[in-house]
């Protein structure tokens, strides 16, 4: 006989805690920057609150949060449970610094600066959460590798812990992730490319999460000595795990021609001539790049025919 469903309303949080932030925070654009489509297994916003669900040292967490009359009210579930709820605030960003970025002298950044209170840099201190979605994401379009993400949740990733929403994932660990076999792996329409990086960060994974990855340079080093893992994979991976302000995801196909059309208006701009144009602001950079991008002033002209994406399930 199986064991029946209960309502989520009733199972009881194994953690619980609140704080009110002292900023004009906005939970869903906050943590946005961590789905992966619609219909991301890990993260999803309901009319009872945001729910995500990670992996911790303890094991996996699932956690709810809503804002009452200002106040970030916070409920986990699952062996992960404490250490993902205490770390909330870090994940929307209260300890981040936006006061460290000076832009005076450039009119547009300082405006979007100013009108966007709400953004701040959270981290999230686990590397294996964005590590495999960043490599699912090497050399494809974002439609394709998120697809991909949805059907390996499904194929290897456990139900959450406690009352989440039916359908939410925990992504698969690297033990599980190495019992994919080939043929599940096509399957959920992976390359050999991006199936053999994937193996080859299984085998250090627990080298690269903090606090033994002490920080983003050294967490980018660690990163880039792993084969199939470059400078962008480390890159969208650090911004993540550490907040970090000033790692640019270069080798983007689009952000340098986002962020060219931008700061100059022309069409196309080359990674090297993203980076110079962001030099005045060392240190800051990947926060500019978001500045923009939010805003929705980083929206270059396309050109020539869309890229239709391979369906590996198809080879």
């Amino acid at each position: 006989m199986s064991t029946p469903t209960l309502p989520r309303s009733t199972a009881a949080p194994a953690f619980e805690s609140a704080f009110r932030p002292d900023w004009p925070l906005d939970v869903r654009r906050s943590l946005s920057v961590h789905l992966r489509g619609t219909g991301d297994p890990t993260l999803r916003f309901e009319q009872d609150g945001t729910w995500r669900v990670t992996t911790t040292p303890d094991g996996p967490a699932t956690v709810r949060i809503t804002v009452v009359g200002g106040e970030v009210r916070v409920a986990a579930w699952g062996a992960g449970a404490e250490w993902a709820g205490s770390r909330v605030s870090l994940w929307l960003g209260a300890d981040d610094d936006p006061s460290a970025l000076d832009c005076r002298d450039h009119p547009l950044v300082a405006r979007l600066h100013r009108t966007t209170p709400w953004l701040r840099l959270g981290r999230t201190e686990r590397t294996w959460d964005c590590l495999v979605p960043a490599v699912l994401e090497q050399k494809v379009t974002t439609t394709e590798a998120h697809r991909v993400w949805r059907a390996l949740l499904r194929l290897a990733g456990e139900p959450a812990p406690g009352p989440a929403p039916e359908g939410m994932r925990v992504p698969p660990s690297p033990r599980r992730l190495l019992e994919v076999t080939d043929w599940e792996w096509h399957r959920c329409g992976l390359d050999g490319a991006r199936r053999r990086a994937l193996r080859a960060v299984t085998s250090v994974a627990s080298r690269m999460e903090p606090p033994e990855a002490v920080d983003s340079a050294d967490l980018q080093r660690r990163l880039r000595t792993v084969p199939g893992i470059g400078v962008w994979t480390a890159a969208e991976v650090v911004q993540r795990v550490f907040g970090c302000p000033d790692t640019v995801s270069y080798g983007d196909y689009h952000l340098k021609n986002q962020v060219g059309f931008a700061l100059t208006g022309q069409a196309r701009t080359d990674d090297d001539g993203m980076m110079a144009l962001l030099e005045p602001w060392t240190g800051q950079r990947h926060r500019v790049v978001r500045l923009l991008l939010t805003n929705g002033v980083a929206r270059a002209p396309r050109f020539g025919p869309r890229n239709a994406p391979t369906d590996h399930r198809r080879i």
